[in-house]
């Protein structure tokens, strides 16, 4: 039997993933203005009032256990702006890319976090993830682009090597972070971590090979 999780562990990690979900709203509603048309901006504008309200759920969660949010958020702020700023898209097609590539490797490693976490805060964070219908969305524009224009593949797939390159340093600078109940937690029960960054970029793989782009 593993030992029950920290309270700590929950909080710091319930912190992260607060954090993600504020960055989230913010990086969804500015992407949105990338959209060509009204119809996407307002899917993506949908999409956004869904973290913020994934957000506040998280805050929530926190204000009972205890904590204060912006004080549990605040060591991850480093290292997430760090990634969303050298990895800002300069147009739609990126914008979704980043969606579907860089959001989808970060809810891999999150989701590998929380299933060490005991419930019901494991099923907590899996809730939170960004939804299915998010990464449907992104996946269905980049097919379609390809489709009008084959080119569009290798200009994508040097983009989403950049962003699954800029998400696995981030994931490791959040595993190295200087929190010692998550790293506690992220090494749970003997965890082999870069046998869980061999599964995330295994995953990474498969969804590039999905949508058409070359890994």
């Amino acid at each position: 039997m593993s030992a029950p999780t920290t309270p700590e562990a929950v909080v710091d990690l319930l912190g992260l993933v607060a954090y993600g979900e504020l960055l989230a709203f913010d990086r969804m509603a500015a992407d949105a203005r990338l959209a060509p048309d009204l119809r996407r901006r307002a899917a993506l504008s949908e999409m956004a009032a869904v973290e913020i309200g994934n957000y506040r759920r998280l805050s929530d969660w926190l204000t009972a256990l205890g904590a204060t949010p912006d004080d549990v958020m605040a060591p991850y702020v480093g290292p997430l702006q760090a990634y969303h700023d050298s990895t800002e898209p300069k147009d739609w097609l990126e914008a979704v890319t980043k969606a579907y590539v860089g959001d989808a490797i970060t809810d891999d490693f999150l989701g590998e976090i929380a299933d060490r976490l005991d419930e019901p805060y494991r099923r907590l964070v899996r809730d939170v993830l960004h939804e299915s219908r998010y990464a449907d969305f992104a996946a269905a524009e980049i097919r379609a682009a390809i489709e009008t224009d084959p080119r569009v593949a290798n200009r994508l797939s040097m983009w989403a090597r950049r962003l699954v390159g800029e998400a696995l340093s981030q994931a490791g600078r959040v595993a190295a972070a200087d929190r010692g109940a998550l790293t506690a937690l992220i090494a749970r029960d003997g965890t082999d971590v870069q046998a869980t960054f061999r599964r995330l970029t295994a995953n990474h793989t498969a969804r590039m090979a999905a949508v058409g782009l070359n890994n």
